[in-house]
């Protein structure tokens, strides 16, 4: 098969394989004839498409015709345009569909925190207030791996490096202090150091109003301008949350102690074929279980924001919806700039054109449950069962506020490849056999087995499967490389 059509309503097809001018094709009771060489992953229409008419993908529209296309001429930008227009009025329409919870005795190996949340790391995390120390905080990490490097119990010892922390006014600054207090209170940190100057904007004794109650023998601070070498005192301190984490140890939890991720980054043609749906139908199976996933990318929920608000759980949720969506088109309209500018350049070489086409395949990550809660940039999630979140779709930003919102694990599809980690364990799921092959020190989990036989049934197994060795201490392909990075969402001035 070199040809998909996706759905029965669709007027263009996906092509699995390179198609060559002249090639003919069967689609039904029709027959085509490749007008034109095709690449991988891009559309071909099976009927003629007058200019101004929609193009349909996945069932719905995905853009219009700027010219009159012929069946078997190749869609893409050229010939292929958004509908997409700027802030809209929405109303509710639920769906009837009843999403029934059930039990599982199937568990995973974490850390009960006291709390009572769950960890899938025992590691010691060292937080800077401020850029100004980042350096230092490396520096005592460094010394901290060599010197516990045969700690038992202890999963890593990281620092997360940021470039805010003074200077920043009004919400850049409330956000970069929700974002750091909130993986300061992350379940994977068995033990924290946070680090400061002295005399910067989010000095700690600033930070500790907004970081809130702490355990003082899971959490230590330390004030670089207050002590004479802060390198020995950060590594005394790291000594006492070393002590103080070894008394964690994996214990049997329940599926409903997890909390997912959900992100896709270098996507292509096959995104919304294969990635993304398994990673939908794992989420769909997660929240069955009675866990929790968060899907975020506001800009890429654009165009197929209606399916996401017809699955709110109630008219509440639906209203934080359509103000998640219209807020981040103001975004976007307050800085003069078209909501619509995206897919990025490697999506368009992959073979996604508009940012409707892109957005059906990207929430579809989101699988079919119900929506139970919209978090705010900086939010944590509250509410078992599929979350939203407020956050850009770069790459880097969108993972960390995922961590930040108390995922302890992200499941990330990609088409093009991507070596991207963040502070939580960070699954690459390729979108096609060929990058997953192409790149195996980057890619941990191959859905391009989709398109050669395996059903989603079985990859959707597999792939919880997966997940829960990696819950339970398996490391991932960006951990074994190293990969341990933040960043914070900046809107404002810097001083």
């Amino acid at each position: 098969m070199k040809l998909l059509v996706i759905n029965s309503n669709d007027n263009v097809a996906v092509a699995l394989e390179p198609i060559s001018k002249g090639e003919a094709f069967k689609i039904g009771a029709s027959s085509i004839v490749a007008l034109e060489d095709i690449e991988k992953g891009h559309k071909i229409a099976l009927e003629d498409i007058p200019r101004g008419a929609n193009v349909i993908k996945y069932g719905f529209p995905i853009g219009h015709a700027t010219e009159d296309i012929k069946a078997g001429q190749w869609v893409h930008s050229h010939n292929l345009k958004t509908n997409l227009g700027e802030i809209l009025e929405y109303q509710y329409h639920p769906q009837k569909d009843e999403f029934k919870y059930q039990e599982t005795h199937k568990t995973f190996m974490g850390y009960r925190r006291h709390d009572g949340r769950v960890g899938v790391r025992n590691e010691i995390w060292i937080i800077p207030t401020v850029s100004c120390v980042n350096r230092n905080a490396e520096l005592i990490a460094l010394k901290a791996r060599e010197m516990y490097a045969n700690a038992e119990g202890i999963d890593g010892i990281y620092d997360f490096k940021h470039p805010y922390g003074c200077s920043q006014l009004g919400e850049d600054h409330i956000n970069t202090q929700k974002i750091l207090a909130n993986l300061v209170n992350h379940p994977n940190a068995a033990g924290v150091l946070v680090l400061g100057l002295g005399c910067e904007n989010n000095n700690i004794e600033e930070f500790k109003k907004v970081l809130g109650k702490w355990e003082p023998g899971r959490v230590k601070f330390l004030v670089a301008q207050e002590v004479e070498d802060e390198i020995e005192e950060g590594l005394k301190l790291i000594g006492d949350l070393v002590e103080y984490a070894s008394q964690f140890k994996r214990e049997e939890c329940p599926l409903s102690d997890l909390v997912i991720g959900l992100k896709c980054g270098g996507s292509d043609g096959f995104s919304g074929i294969t990635a993304n749906p398994l990673v939908g139908s794992f989420s769909d199976k997660l929240i069955v279980y009675g866990g929790s996933a968060v899907l975020t990318e506001v800009p890429e929920m654009f165009g197929a924001e209606t399916i996401l608000m017809n699955r709110a759980k109630d008219k509440e949720v639906f209203e934080k919806i359509v103000k998640l969506i219209n807020d981040f088109k103001e975004y976007f309209m307050s800085y003069g700039q078209p909501i619509y500018e995206n897919p990025s350049p490697g999506n368009k070489k992959g073979g996604i054109t508009t940012l409707e086409e892109k957005s059906l395949g990207c929430t579809q990550k989101g699988g079919t449950s119900p929506v139970v809660d919209v978090l705010d940039y900086g939010g944590v999630v509250r509410e078992k069962g599929l979350n939203l979140l407020y956050g850009p779709g770069n790459d880097m930003v969108a993972s960390t506020a995922l961590a930040s919102a108390g995922c302890q694990i992200i499941l990330f599809t990609t088409g093009r490849g991507t070596p991207l980690g963040t502070a939580v364990p960070t699954i690459k799921i390729a979108t096609n056999s060929e990058i997953f092959n192409k790149k195996p020190h980057w890619m941990d989990f191959d859905a391009g087995r989709l398109l050669a036989g395996y059903t989603m049934e079985q990859l959707t197994q597999e792939l919880l499967d997966f997940v829960v060795r990696v819950a339970s201490g398996m490391p991932t392909k960006s951990e074994k490389m190293g990969f341990r990075e933040i960043a914070i969402f900046k809107d404002g001035v810097t001083l």
